[in-house]
């Protein structure tokens, strides 16, 4: 929507249908939320293991082929839960619970507010402006 469509007209819903729509919305907020921190968790890790990939070739220039060899064959192939990598952690994060939870999301949305998301704040933002109108004229 761009700034010059009209806001869409707020369904008629009852104060546990509205609040209910919002819980599921900042749930949903969270939800991606959580997924970017793992993002960030996949990306660091990745850093980390190719610093120790690089500390491998040193370790083994330096003589030191014990080490270097306990970083090729048990470390840097591990996964960090149950031998799966992170990459794998972000795309069953993403396959098995975001995805869920958009599309119950939407689905509640399309069925209590006819696919209006932000209900509460689009009353808010209703009330607020409505308040300051009646406001302007009292002064």
């Amino acid at each position: 929507m761009s700034v010059d469509e009209p806001t869409p007209s707020v369904p008629d819903l009852t104060a546990d249908e509205r609040a209910a729509l919002h819980s599921i919305q900042l749930g949903i907020e969270h939800a991606h939320r959580a997924y970017a921190d793992l993002l960030g968790c996949h990306h660091r890790t990745g850093h980390a293991m190719d610093r120790f990939a690089e500390a491998e070739e040193l370790l083994r220039a330096a003589g030191h082929d014990a080490y270097a060899d306990e970083l090729r064959d048990r470390l840097l192939p591990a996964g960090v839960v149950e031998d799966r990598w992170t990459y794998e952690l972000v795309t069953a994060y993403r396959s098995n619970l975001l995805n869920e939870l958009d599309a119950f999301e939407t689905a509640v949305r399309e069925d209590v507010a006819d696919g209006v998301d932000h209900v509460a704040e689009r009353a808010q933002q209703r009330a607020w402006r409505e308040r300051a109108e009646s406001e302007k004229w009292t002064e």
